[in-house]
Protein backbone atom coordinates (compact mmCIF):
# COMPACT_ATOMS: atom_id res chain seq x y z
CA UNK A 1 0.00 0.00 0.00
CA UNK A 2 1.39 3.45 -0.72
CA UNK A 3 1.87 6.35 1.22
CA UNK A 4 0.00 9.20 0.07
CA UNK A 5 1.78 11.78 2.20
CA UNK A 6 2.85 14.36 -0.40
CA UNK A 7 5.30 15.87 1.63
CA UNK A 8 5.75 19.89 2.64
CA UNK A 9 5.69 20.85 -1.24
CA UNK A 10 3.66 17.65 -3.59
CA UNK A 11 4.12 17.17 -7.44
CA UNK A 12 1.18 20.29 -7.63
CA UNK A 13 4.16 22.98 -6.92
CA UNK A 14 6.28 24.92 -8.54
CA UNK A 15 9.16 23.25 -5.99
CA UNK A 16 8.51 20.01 -7.26
CA UNK A 17 9.14 20.34 -10.73
CA UNK A 18 11.96 23.09 -10.67
CA UNK A 19 13.96 20.87 -8.30
CA UNK A 20 14.02 18.07 -10.27
CA UNK A 21 16.52 19.43 -13.25
CA UNK A 22 19.74 19.11 -13.78
CA UNK A 23 20.48 22.78 -14.07
CA UNK A 24 20.40 23.38 -10.21
CA UNK A 25 23.57 21.68 -9.80
CA UNK A 26 24.95 24.90 -11.61
CA UNK A 27 22.59 26.93 -9.17
CA UNK A 28 23.68 25.38 -6.33
CA UNK A 29 27.12 26.27 -6.85
CA UNK A 30 26.20 29.57 -7.64
CA UNK A 31 24.70 29.79 -4.23
CA UNK A 32 27.95 29.03 -2.35
CA UNK A 33 29.30 31.60 -4.45
CA UNK A 34 27.18 34.19 -3.43
CA UNK A 35 26.46 33.01 0.11
CA UNK A 36 30.55 33.41 0.66
CA UNK A 37 30.09 37.26 0.03
CA UNK A 38 28.31 37.94 3.69
CA UNK A 39 31.50 38.19 5.73
CA UNK A 40 29.73 36.76 9.32
CA UNK A 41 27.96 33.91 7.15
CA UNK A 42 31.22 32.40 6.09
CA UNK A 43 33.27 33.02 8.96
CA UNK A 44 30.51 30.62 10.44
CA UNK A 45 31.45 28.01 7.64
CA UNK A 46 34.88 28.44 7.62
CA UNK A 47 35.40 29.00 11.70
CA UNK A 48 32.99 25.36 12.40
CA UNK A 49 34.41 23.00 9.20
CA UNK A 50 37.23 22.01 7.26
CA UNK A 51 35.24 22.81 4.09
CA UNK A 52 38.58 21.97 2.31
CA UNK A 53 38.93 18.35 3.23
CA UNK A 54 34.94 17.32 3.43
CA UNK A 55 33.61 19.85 0.36
CA UNK A 56 32.22 17.13 -1.83
CA UNK A 57 30.60 16.06 1.59
CA UNK A 58 28.90 19.20 2.58
CA UNK A 59 27.77 19.81 -0.82
CA UNK A 60 26.24 15.99 -1.39
CA UNK A 61 24.63 16.47 2.28
CA UNK A 62 23.29 19.85 1.54
CA UNK A 63 22.08 18.60 -1.98
CA UNK A 64 20.43 15.35 -0.27
CA UNK A 65 18.84 17.70 2.54
CA UNK A 66 17.15 20.00 -0.48
CA UNK A 67 16.04 16.62 -2.09
CA UNK A 68 14.93 15.22 1.28
CA UNK A 69 12.61 18.11 2.25
CA UNK A 70 11.40 18.55 -1.61
CA UNK A 71 10.65 14.87 -2.43
CA UNK A 72 10.42 13.44 0.90
CA UNK A 73 7.26 13.13 3.62
CA UNK A 74 6.28 15.47 5.74
CA UNK A 75 8.06 13.48 8.70
CA UNK A 76 10.99 13.27 6.90
CA UNK A 77 11.30 16.96 5.95
CA UNK A 78 10.75 18.22 9.69
CA UNK A 79 12.94 15.71 11.05
CA UNK A 80 15.55 16.99 8.61
CA UNK A 81 14.69 20.69 9.63
CA UNK A 82 15.03 19.51 13.70
CA UNK A 83 18.91 18.20 12.77
CA UNK A 84 19.67 20.92 10.84
CA UNK A 85 18.50 23.56 13.50
CA UNK A 86 19.67 21.12 16.35
CA UNK A 87 23.33 21.27 14.97
CA UNK A 88 23.12 25.31 14.34
CA UNK A 89 22.11 25.55 17.69
CA UNK A 90 25.33 24.63 18.86
CA UNK A 91 27.81 26.31 16.45
CA UNK A 92 29.12 29.75 16.37
CA UNK A 93 31.87 32.04 15.02
CA UNK A 94 33.91 34.95 16.38
CA UNK A 95 34.43 38.03 14.21
CA UNK A 96 38.21 39.01 14.26
CA UNK A 97 37.70 42.68 13.45
CA UNK A 98 35.64 42.81 16.90
CA UNK A 99 35.88 40.17 18.66
CA UNK A 100 32.06 39.48 19.21
CA UNK A 101 31.16 36.17 19.33
CA UNK A 102 27.80 35.14 17.23
CA UNK A 103 26.14 31.97 17.10
CA UNK A 104 25.40 30.94 13.12
CA UNK A 105 21.77 30.37 13.76
CA UNK A 106 21.19 33.98 14.07
CA UNK A 107 18.76 35.17 12.07
CA UNK A 108 20.12 37.73 9.85
CA UNK A 109 22.23 35.09 8.53
CA UNK A 110 20.16 32.61 7.73
CA UNK A 111 18.37 34.55 6.20
CA UNK A 112 21.02 35.50 3.73
CA UNK A 113 21.84 31.91 3.24
CA UNK A 114 17.97 31.26 2.57
CA UNK A 115 17.57 34.32 0.13
CA UNK A 116 20.94 33.70 -1.47
CA UNK A 117 20.10 30.30 -2.16
CA UNK A 118 16.71 30.60 -3.41
CA UNK A 119 18.21 33.87 -6.20
CA UNK A 120 20.02 31.24 -7.03
CA UNK A 121 18.31 28.12 -7.98
CA UNK A 122 15.32 30.90 -9.68
CA UNK A 123 17.82 32.73 -12.08
CA UNK A 124 19.65 29.93 -13.21
CA UNK A 125 16.36 27.88 -13.99
CA UNK A 126 15.04 30.79 -16.21
CA UNK A 127 18.11 31.63 -17.49
CA UNK A 128 18.66 28.07 -18.67
CA UNK A 129 15.63 27.81 -20.56
CA UNK A 130 13.29 26.31 -17.92
CA UNK A 131 9.81 27.36 -18.61
CA UNK A 132 9.10 29.43 -15.87
CA UNK A 133 6.18 32.42 -15.69
CA UNK A 134 6.59 35.65 -13.49
CA UNK A 135 3.78 33.99 -11.79
CA UNK A 136 5.78 30.65 -11.40
CA UNK A 137 8.80 32.64 -9.99
CA UNK A 138 6.19 34.28 -7.34
CA UNK A 139 4.80 31.15 -6.57
CA UNK A 140 8.29 29.32 -6.35
CA UNK A 141 9.70 32.10 -4.14
CA UNK A 142 6.47 31.97 -1.30
CA UNK A 143 6.66 27.90 -1.10
CA UNK A 144 10.34 28.13 -0.20
CA UNK A 145 8.81 30.58 2.79
CA UNK A 146 8.55 26.43 4.44
CA UNK A 147 12.50 25.91 3.27
CA UNK A 148 12.97 28.98 5.57
CA UNK A 149 10.28 27.85 8.50
CA UNK A 150 12.94 24.19 8.97
CA UNK A 151 16.21 25.75 9.53
CA UNK A 152 14.22 28.14 11.95
CA UNK A 153 13.10 31.34 10.33
CA UNK A 154 9.50 32.54 11.14
CA UNK A 155 8.09 32.69 7.59
CA UNK A 156 6.23 36.02 7.89
CA UNK A 157 9.83 37.60 8.27
CA UNK A 158 11.34 35.85 4.55
CA UNK A 159 10.45 37.37 1.21
CA UNK A 160 6.96 36.11 -0.38
CA UNK A 161 7.72 36.68 -3.98
CA UNK A 162 10.31 38.24 -6.28
CA UNK A 163 9.74 41.61 -5.51
CA UNK A 164 10.25 41.34 -1.89
CA UNK A 165 13.11 39.28 -2.84
CA UNK A 166 14.67 41.83 -4.55
CA UNK A 167 14.18 44.42 -2.16
CA UNK A 168 15.64 42.07 0.18
CA UNK A 169 19.07 42.26 -1.74
CA UNK A 170 19.14 45.75 -2.15
CA UNK A 171 18.51 46.20 2.13
CA UNK A 172 21.40 43.62 2.38
CA UNK A 173 24.15 45.16 0.02
CA UNK A 174 25.83 47.44 2.35
CA UNK A 175 26.50 44.27 4.86
CA UNK A 176 27.99 42.53 1.75
CA UNK A 177 32.12 42.07 1.44
CA UNK A 178 34.61 40.19 -0.47
CA UNK A 179 37.13 39.24 2.26
CA UNK A 180 40.05 36.49 2.12
CA UNK A 181 37.51 33.66 3.49
CA UNK A 182 34.80 34.33 0.77
CA UNK A 183 38.31 34.37 -1.69
CA UNK A 184 39.34 31.14 -0.32
CA UNK A 185 35.72 29.80 -1.11
CA UNK A 186 36.21 30.70 -4.77
CA UNK A 187 39.59 29.39 -5.11
CA UNK A 188 38.38 26.13 -3.68
CA UNK A 189 35.03 26.10 -6.12
CA UNK A 190 36.81 26.35 -9.27
CA UNK A 191 39.67 23.57 -8.19
CA UNK A 192 39.08 21.70 -5.63
CA UNK A 193 40.91 18.73 -4.43
CA UNK A 194 39.57 15.40 -6.29
CA UNK A 195 41.70 11.78 -6.41
CA UNK A 196 44.60 11.72 -9.27
CA UNK A 197 42.18 9.78 -11.42
CA UNK A 198 39.20 12.23 -11.24
CA UNK A 199 41.07 14.88 -12.36
CA UNK A 200 40.37 14.60 -15.99
CA UNK A 201 36.37 14.85 -14.78
CA UNK A 202 37.33 17.55 -12.80
CA UNK A 203 38.89 19.61 -15.79
CA UNK A 204 36.36 18.14 -18.28
CA UNK A 205 33.11 18.70 -16.14
CA UNK A 206 33.81 20.72 -12.87
CA UNK A 207 35.25 23.61 -14.37
CA UNK A 208 32.88 24.05 -16.88
CA UNK A 209 30.28 23.53 -13.93
CA UNK A 210 31.95 26.03 -11.59
CA UNK A 211 32.87 28.67 -14.19
CA UNK A 212 29.66 29.09 -15.48
CA UNK A 213 28.09 29.63 -12.01
CA UNK A 214 30.64 32.22 -11.27
CA UNK A 215 29.69 34.05 -14.56
CA UNK A 216 25.95 33.57 -13.37
CA UNK A 217 26.13 35.87 -10.46
CA UNK A 218 24.54 38.80 -9.99
CA UNK A 219 26.57 42.14 -11.29
CA UNK A 220 27.37 43.44 -8.16
CA UNK A 221 28.51 39.96 -6.94
CA UNK A 222 31.20 40.66 -10.12
CA UNK A 223 32.08 43.91 -8.80
CA UNK A 224 32.45 43.08 -5.08
CA UNK A 225 35.23 40.02 -6.05
CA UNK A 226 36.80 42.64 -8.20
CA UNK A 227 35.73 41.54 -11.71
CA UNK A 228 34.27 43.32 -14.48
CA UNK A 229 30.49 41.49 -14.83
CA UNK A 230 30.51 39.34 -17.65
CA UNK A 231 27.71 40.10 -20.28
CA UNK A 232 24.47 38.32 -19.18
CA UNK A 233 23.37 37.58 -22.69
CA UNK A 234 26.47 35.66 -22.86
CA UNK A 235 25.72 34.04 -19.49
CA UNK A 236 22.16 33.59 -20.64
CA UNK A 237 23.47 31.59 -23.50
CA UNK A 238 25.90 29.70 -21.67
CA UNK A 239 23.77 28.75 -19.17
CA UNK A 240 20.89 27.69 -22.14
CA UNK A 241 23.55 25.42 -23.54
CA UNK A 242 24.62 24.12 -20.33
CA UNK A 243 21.23 23.44 -19.49
CA UNK A 244 20.35 21.28 -22.51
CA UNK A 245 23.26 19.19 -22.10
CA UNK A 246 22.84 18.23 -18.61
CA UNK A 247 18.94 17.65 -19.91
CA UNK A 248 20.44 15.11 -22.28
CA UNK A 249 21.32 12.67 -19.24
CA UNK A 250 18.80 10.27 -18.25
CA UNK A 251 15.96 11.63 -15.79
CA UNK A 252 17.03 7.88 -13.78
CA UNK A 253 20.13 8.38 -13.96
CA UNK A 254 19.86 12.16 -13.00
CA UNK A 255 17.09 11.07 -10.10
CA UNK A 256 19.77 8.90 -8.21
CA UNK A 257 21.44 12.01 -6.89
CA UNK A 258 20.46 13.17 -4.74
CA UNK A 259 20.59 9.70 -3.35
CA UNK A 260 16.91 8.61 -4.72
CA UNK A 261 15.01 10.81 -3.13
CA UNK A 262 12.59 11.13 -6.81
CA UNK A 263 12.66 8.08 -7.11
CA UNK A 264 11.19 7.75 -3.73
CA UNK A 265 9.02 9.73 -4.07
CA UNK A 266 7.51 8.59 -7.23
CA UNK A 267 7.14 4.74 -5.87
CA UNK A 268 5.64 6.41 -2.58
CA UNK A 269 3.10 8.49 -4.47
CA UNK A 270 2.43 6.90 -8.07
CA UNK A 271 3.05 6.65 -11.51
CA UNK A 272 2.95 10.56 -13.11
CA UNK A 273 4.48 12.46 -10.27
CA UNK A 274 7.98 13.04 -11.29
CA UNK A 275 9.13 15.90 -11.38
CA UNK A 276 8.24 17.41 -15.16
CA UNK A 277 8.03 21.00 -16.75
CA UNK A 278 4.52 19.82 -18.55
CA UNK A 279 3.46 19.47 -14.71
CA UNK A 280 4.03 23.00 -13.90
CA UNK A 281 0.71 24.68 -12.61
CA UNK A 282 -0.90 26.63 -14.77
CA UNK A 283 -0.74 30.28 -14.85
CA UNK A 284 -3.30 32.07 -12.35
CA UNK A 285 -5.33 33.50 -15.61
CA UNK A 286 -5.69 30.18 -16.93
CA UNK A 287 -7.01 28.25 -14.00
CA UNK A 288 -11.17 27.67 -14.19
Amino acid sequence: MRDADPGLFGPDSVTWQMHGDPVMWIAGVRALYLQALHPRAVRGVTQNSDFRRDAWGRLLRTASFVGEITYGTTLAAERAGARIRGIHRKLSAVDPGTGERYGVDDPDLLLWVHCAEIDSYLSVARRSGFPLTDAHADAYVDEQRESARLVGLDPADVPADTGELARYFEKVRPDLAATPEAFDVVRFLKAPPVPRVLLPARLAVWQSVSGTAFAALPPFAHLLYDRRPPSEAAVTRRLRVGGRLLRTIPATVRWQLPPGHILKAVGRLGPGTHPSVRRLPPPPDLLP
